[in-house]
């Protein structure tokens, strides 16, 4: 006899709230608001595992070229204000929540890290980024390091899961480990705009979930952000103030390559995508 489990998946997408010329803590605590409102609507779906999009209590500063202010918003995985913030509504909710960061460690060290919080309000671990994008406008490795964490699986109440960072969804291999590692659902918190790589954003997740035998969920943030000064890169193309629009479309696949609809969204609550998936 087979054994089922229902498990509930639900993964957010959204925009800023306020101008990144505005104080950093208030630009965090304003997106603290709203996607507590969204994780809420989350709840009432049933939902037990939420993830966010990569760097999610902040702006994407990572290719302004400016070490500071931006930095300011890296924080400790474990006793940071965002986990601080998540560890209550995990226990309120009963909800798995996998939070990616920017961090910082002890030694001062820069990190994209995904913090897993479980059900109970406790930090079961972190996976720091593995693969640094150094394409146009996108060279991170100004801001963070290199992850130290290979390929980890976290046990939860409602499944093993793992989280392939933004760019680790251009390496099959990296998809691959997570799966030698018995993970059943990966998620792929990313930030990625029109025109870069968006012609692989439908494939990359899809193919994954065939591939290794589990359920991956791609996650990417909703906007165009502007920032207060100019930059360039090494495109030869004029000094600009923002990357481009993040397009959104996020989904979610199981292993036999079905799939959620894309959905472009662009309302201030915009929990849309939940995916209730029968795990064997």
């Amino acid at each position: 006899m087979n054994f089922i489990r229902i498990v509930r998946v639900g993964v957010i997408q959204n925009q800023i709230v306020l101008p990144t010329t505005a104080p950093l803590v208030e630009q965090r605590n304003a997106i603290y608001q709203k996607i507590s409102k969204i994780i809420s609507l989350a709840a009432e779906a049933n939902v037990n595992v939420l993830c966010l999009q990569e760097a999610w209590p902040m702006p994407f500063v990572f290719c302004t070229r400016e070490k500071f202010p931006w930095c300011e918003f890296a924080e400790s995985a474990e006793t940071g204000p965002t986990t601080l913030f998540l560890k209550d509504i995990c226990k309120q909710y009963n909800m798995v929540i996998i939070s990616p960061i920017l961090e910082r460690d002890e030694q001062e060290v820069i990190w994209n890290t995904a913090v897993v919080i479980d059900n109970f309000g406790k930090v079961i671990g972190k996976h720091r980024k593995n693969h640094i994008p150094r394409v146009g406008d996108f060279n991170e490795s100004t801001y963070y390091m290199e992850g130290n964490t290979g390929h980890p699986v976290f046990e939860t109440a409602f499944g093993r899961i793992a989280i392939n960072i933004c760019y680790g969804r251009h390496h099959p291999l990296n998809w691959l480990m997570f799966g030698l590692n018995g993970a059943e659902i990966v998620f792929n918190p990313s930030a990625t705009i029109d025109g870069l790589s968006e012609t692989l954003w439908g494939i990359e997740a899809r193919t994954a979930a065939v591939a290794n035998s589990y359920f991956s969920c791609a996650i990417n943030r909703v906007g165009t952000e502007i920032f207060p000064s100019e930059f360039t890169s090494g495109d030869g193309k004029p000094a600009h103030k923002n990357f481009g629009h993040f397009y959104g479309s996020s989904y979610i696949t199981a292993p036999d390559g079905s799939r959620t609809p894309v959905r472009h969204l662009f309302e201030n609550l915009q929990y849309k995508i939940n995916n209730e998936i029968e795990l064997f």
